[in-house]
């Protein structure tokens, strides 16, 4: 099983208090001190949009490199693909909603609209050498239109996987997902494709460990996590954080298949990020301590 740290994307777009790029930069050079190897570390959102997302430039120019650390980045049109283009981001990840009321708010499109202009999405960043992935957002329920099909998610993954994309993941954006949901969408994306899959969950009702545990159970190679638990969509009511990356890591070692991640590391990551926002961390693992 392998943690992509979306901390310093997912974690901070939601926050009230907009952190300067010096900042998130540092709080990236502690994840980096983590052994973390994947990290999603800005988003080419519109900033009048999601301003704590702003100087997306200005932290990709900022921040450490070593042999095998891959930054990615988050991407939703075509502007945005020419700035992760510019900034040099090691991966695109390329966002396709589930249901279009959603998508309309989150990125001004139609699920229509975001499959027709996403080959040349692709295409342009692959002539840049840099690979997409591509995040199925609400796959397990939409705040606007509620329940999202099974076969739904499967048609979008379908469309997708026939372009060249390293990876699909499904996100449940809103935390809504229970064990049985995650068996029964990655067999059905499992019927169209055998890209790799990597999960994104929320923790909103306290069932994303539980989502975590099946997901790995399924064959899911990758889940996403945030330090302390930080985290939201600015454009779904009460969104609240994603699975936290300590308390994922518990969970893993715990199970027999952690990632080779310092946990000591990412508690002390957690507690810079959430000093500077002034909040307290979702994560029990820094209150409760590890075991033995």
């Amino acid at each position: 099983m392998n943690i992509v740290e979306v901390g310093p994307r997912d974690g901070l777009q939601n926050e009230k208090r907009s952190l300067d790029a010096a900042t998130r930069v540092r709080y990236i050079e502690m994840i980096v001190d983590t052994g973390v190897d994947r990290i999603e570390a800005v988003s080419f959102a519109r900033p009048d949009r999601v301003p704590q997302m702003a100087h997306a430039e200005e932290v990709m120019a900022g921040v450490p490199h070593r042999a095998g650390l891959r930054y990615s980045g988050l991407v939703m049109n075509p502007k945005g693909v020419e700035r992760a283009i510019a900034c040099g981001v090691d991966e695109a990840n390329i966002v396709i909603v589930a249901t279009d009321e959603f998508s309309r708010r989150n990125q001004g499109a139609t699920v229509r609209e975001s499959l027709d202009r996403l080959p040349a999405m692709i295409d342009a960043l692959g002539a840049a050498g840099i690979p997409s992935t591509v995040t199925i957002g609400a796959s397990f329920g939409c705040p606007f239109e509620g329940e999202v099909p099974v076969d739904r998610v499967g048609e979008i993954a379908a469309a997708v996987a026939s372009l060249p994309i390293a990876e699909l993941a499904l996100a449940d954006t809103i935390g809504v997902a229970v064990p049985r949901d995650v068996h029964e969408r990655v067999a059905r994306v499992r019927e169209v494709t055998d890209l790799p899959l990597r999960l994104h969950l929320h923790n909103t009702r306290n069932t994303g460990y539980a989502n975590a545990v099946a997901g790995v159970e399924a064959g899911v190679q990758t889940l996403d996590a945030s330090t302390g638990g930080i985290g939201g969509c600015p454009f779904a009511p009460a969104a609240t954080g994603n699975i936290a990356t300590e308390d994922l890591l518990y969970l893993a070692e715990r199970s027999g298949w952690a990632p080779t991640v310092d946990r000591e590391q990412v508690i002390a990551a957690t507690a810079f990020i959430t000093g500077e926002l002034s909040v307290q961390p979702d994560a029990l693992l820094g209150r409760a301590g590890g075991f033995p």
